[in-house]
């Protein structure tokens, strides 16, 4: 295997299930390591930092949501696993700092394909991350914060970072639902105008909780738009 080869640390208390993914990934030339549970996955994280972690959601002790929340500060990006596929479990997931949700069971392809685009996002130069001023607010997105006009820092969960800045990045044009979920990266199967519309929602009511209610408009029929002038350094 070659010494350039990506670490992804695998977290299924599935034995099988387990072996299945650390051997095909083994096979496609990645360095996968295998954990049953938090304690393992701590462990290995107290000796090396992974380039990925492949997260299962139902694990004995610590679930792989709260897992996924304490990694968010200053761990490797999460692709969480899980045999619950309802829209909101994969909002949950994403809303608290996944990078990317995928259900059992699933086509060890798909699964690759995830992976090596999770990868690609998470290897962009730290170089590319700006800063966006709009109408007295200030979004750092490397420090990941945001301040409001009267100074106070707003705090965002991953999923309304996400959705600030597909917004920021655009301002001025119409984005629809579908170009919104292309933006955040969020991943939703089947009808999903629901969920945009309810993450578009809480967005909303965080801006507007420090003055910035009017900053994003809806456009019936057509998705949103933002609508203040940004000045991106």
């Amino acid at each position: 295997m070659s010494s350039q080869a990506k670490k992804i640390i695998v977290v299924e208390d599935d034995g099988s299930v387990r072996d299945a993914i650390v051997g095909y990934l083994a096979m496609h030339g990645y360095h996968a390591v295998p954990a049953k549970d938090g304690r393992e996955l701590d462990s290995l994280l107290a000796n090396e930092m992974p380039d990925l972690v492949v997260l299962d959601i139902m694990l004995p002790g610590e679930n792989g949501l709260s897992i996924c929340q304490r990694l968010l500060a200053s761990g490797p990006p999460v692709l969480m696993l899980s045999a619950l596929g309802d829209t909101a479990d994969r909002i949950v997931g994403l809303e608290i700092g996944a990078a990317d949700y995928l259900s059992k069971p699933f086509d060890p392809r798909e699964l690759l394909a995830r992976i090596r685009s999770v990868l690609r996002r998470d290897a962009r130069p730290e170089t590319s991350r700006a800063c966006y001023r709009f109408d007295g607010w200030l979004l750092e997105e490397e420090l990941l914060q945001l301040t409001a006009p009267n100074g106070h820092v707003v705090r965002l969960t991953a999923g309304e970072l996400k959705m600030l800045l597909a917004f920021v990045t655009h301002p001025m044009r119409v984005l629809s639902r579908d170009a919104l979920v292309d933006l955040t990266h969020e991943i939703i199967d089947g009808p999903f105008d629901r969920a945009v519309d309810l993450a578009v929602s809480r967005l909303r009511r965080r801006l507007a909780s420090h003055g910035g209610e009017s900053l994003i408009e809806t456009v019936r029929g057509f998705g949103y738009r933002w609508r203040a002038a940004v000045v991106r350094r």
